[in-house]
């Protein structure tokens, strides 16, 4: 007899390729598509952001909601697929009906009213997973993701409902706002507590999703174990200790088909791991493409990443100056600090031969260098899972990261003693700008053992970062929660 699969509610803030700011986007366009294809009943909850409204022009209502807390306005529920996906789009023009970014105003900063935008949103996550849904539907398990939605599970402890997971995608984010935010958001005055809402005397969406959601989630095995850590938790490390047993890291997969060096068509020459060879094209096309000498006798390194302290972006500007004696070139595309933003820009003025920089984000160009580059920096301080070290590996580019979080999980040194016949990419020893120029003259070194360099692209090659195996970590996950839940 087949057991049953949980029933699904999943809710983001943002879900590629409408909305996007970072990896969640990513993750929610590819979880949910891939638990619906193992045949979970699942329904994406997300704001419908003007993107969202023109994609999809005939959603139709399938629930009117009134006001839920004192300061939230009424709503209702769009219903849309893609792709077969079943999409409820969040439609309050009051709080959604802005352009830009879902987070920041044009100047950079927070809308001051996110935690009525993102109250409402965990609110109606809430309210779908109670008795008496306006859907007619009941999931068995609301999966929230990130501070956004977190305060979710805090109204299902409170008023009763579905068990709950939250997945943190990064713990650097936590959603803090007044005390006068707990009655406007229809909370208890008893969730004012410190094993309740309250943190540091605010109200913290974060930390009311990790004290109350049945289970927890985060995006590696690694950064599951490093968040419970006082460096990387943020202030939550005691919190995330004392949960520990319901605390699971699981690794994000990646999209194998957009991502996928035998059939991109962005590609100058697609290749597989049989015809290694034509990647070497790729590079050709793409320093040709970005103004550098077209030559095949030194390494070309590639970063497409945020330009902030986190990716470590700094360390690479202290040394880039070395390049050229080096001899490498270097491909950086990404937008982010604009003192990181001005000094990448000047560099490749002093080194044209050498550097060259595209401030902003395109995805043909990042699909490119992902293919062109012979291998790819992420020098991050942290990085709970990371996805482009994956896209590298997947494309024959060895990886250069700090054993971080998922890129611990992902990238295998092919000089440690433990690499045997895994080795895939490169680790850099240590945060500093000596420990990374130590790592790119490594792999310059290695890059001209032609042999070796490809044993080290068809080891990448051959990793599989699917969702399939992820899909059915968190379908586990779910029944824990279930379970869990039946047993209280």
């Amino acid at each position: 007899m087949a057991v049953m699969l949980p029933s699904v509610l999943f809710v983001t803030s943002e879900m590629a390729p409408w909305v996007k700011t970072g990896g969640l986007g990513d993750v929610a366009a590819a979880l949910p598509a891939s638990l619906h294809q193992a045949g979970v009943d699942i329904r994406v909850l997300i704001p419908c952001y003007p993107a969202l409204r023109a994609a999809f022009p005939d959603a139709c209502t399938v629930a009117e909601l009134p006001s839920l807390a004192p300061a939230l306005p009424s709503a209702r529920l769009l219903a849309a697929r893609s792709d077969g996906l079943p999409l409820l789009l969040l439609d309050c023009p009051a709080l959604f009906e802005r352009p830009g970014n879902p987070y920041l105003d044009a100047s950079g900063a927070d809308h001051p009213d996110n935690a009525l935008r993102f109250g409402l949103l965990s609110r109606v996550a809430a309210r779908l997973g109670q008795r008496g849904s306006p859907l007619g539907w009941q999931p068995d398990v609301v999966h929230v993701n990130d501070w956004q939605s977190a305060l979710a599970p805090a109204y299902l402890h409170y008023e009763g409902g579905a068990p709950s997971v939250i997945t943190v995608h990064n713990i650097a984010f936590q959603g803090c706002f007044g005390h006068d935010m707990l009655a406007a958001l229809g909370l208890p005055e008893q969730a004012w507590r410190f094993d309740g809402v309250e943190y540091y005397n605010q109200l913290s969406f974060l930390k009311a999703g990790l004290q109350f959601a049945t289970r927890l989630s985060t995006v590696s095995p690694t950064y599951a174990s490093e968040i419970q850590t006082e460096h990387f938790g943020y202030g939550l490390a005691p919190l995330l200790r004392y949960r520990a047993a319901a605390l699971r890291g699981i690794l994000n997969g990646i999209d194998t088909t957009s991502w996928n060096p035998a059939t991109d068509a962005a590609l100058h020459q697609p290749y597989s791991i049989e015809t290694l060879a034509d990647k070497a094209l790729n590079k050709l096309a793409l320093q040709d493409r970005m103004g550098l000498p077209v030559v095949g006798d030194r390494p070309l390194f590639g970063v497409i990443s945020r330009l902030t302290h986190q990716k470590g972006l700094d360390l690479l500007l202290a040394v880039a100056d070395g390049l050229p004696a080096l001899p490498a070139q270097l491909v950086v595309l990404g937008s982010g600090d604009k003192d990181m933003e001005a000094g990448f820009l000047a560099l490749a003025q002093r080194h044209p031969t050498h550097v060259a920089v595209r401030i902003g984000f395109d995805e043909t160009l990042a699909h490119r260098i992902e293919a062109g580059a012979d291998s790819f920096l992420m020098p991050s301080r942290f990085e709970p899972c990371g996805l482009n070290q994956m896209y590298s590996l997947r494309y024959g580019t060895p990886p250069v990261v700090r054993a971080t979080g998922g890129l611990a999980d992902t990238v295998v040194d092919c000089d440690s003693p433990l690499a045997d016949d895994h080795g895939n990419g490169f680790w850099i020893d240590g945060d500093s700008p000596h420990a990374l120029w130590s790592s790119l003259e490594r792999v310059s070194h290695i890059w001209r053992d032609s042999s070796r360099w490809a044993q080290i692209q068809r080891n990448a090659m051959r990793e599989d970062f699917s969702w399939k195996q992820p899909a059915k970590e968190y379908i586990a996950l779910y029944r824990e929660a279930t379970t869990s839940a039946e047993l209280q």
